[in-house]
């Protein structure tokens, strides 16, 4: 019998050392900036041992204002379009690699429910990862509780992470 969650930790687990790996054999270092999943980006992460090997820190980033002044986020476009935003994400990532040194920033921001904020329906997510070679981000509308929301987002921006470090592998280096 499986229990309901054990399913989810196996897979994060799996998906969180298969990014580490990537981030290791290209010699690349990570650093996290996290709004909704308040800490479980890094908090998966250092569940594989040996992530202090790539992983940097990170900067649970919730309030909109410590957006601004911890990581750099432009103060006006926070203003005009709240958190939940493509170009907050990837400021967000620009501003936790240029703030804790990393080759890699990810980040995370959106709505994780009950109910909307700022306008969006919980489920919207923003997630991005910035590097030397370039950025990516992408936009989310994931379903379920706010725990679920939450999870998903992880594991996205793993994905997302992994493909980004997959990339600079097929021949592009820092």
């Amino acid at each position: 019998m499986v229990i309901e969650g054990a399913r989810d930790v196996e897979d994060c687990t799996r998906v969180a050392t298969s990014l580490l790996r990537a981030a290791a054999e290209l010699g690349v270092t990570l650093a996290i900036a996290e709004s909704l999943t308040g800490g479980q980006v890094s908090s998966s992460l250092v569940e594989v041992p040996g992530a202090s090997r790539v992983l940097v820190g990170a900067v649970v980033a919730y309030a909109t204002r410590i957006k601004a002044q911890v990581l750099g986020v432009d103060a006006a476009h926070l203003e005009r379009t709240g958190p939940v935003d493509r170009d907050v994400a990837l400021q967000m990532a620009y501003g936790v690699r240029r703030l804790l040194g990393a080759d890699l920033g990810l980040a995370t921001t959106g709505v994780a429910g009950p109910g909307t904020a700022d306008g969006h329906p919980a489920g919207t997510v923003h997630i991005a990862v910035v590097g030397p070679w370039g950025e990516e981000h992408r936009e989310l509308h994931l379903s379920g509780d706010r725990s679920q929301i939450r999870r998903a987002t992880v594991m996205e921006v793993f994905e997302l992470a992994i493909g980004f470090l997959r990339e600079e592998g097929r021949g592009r280096r820092l």
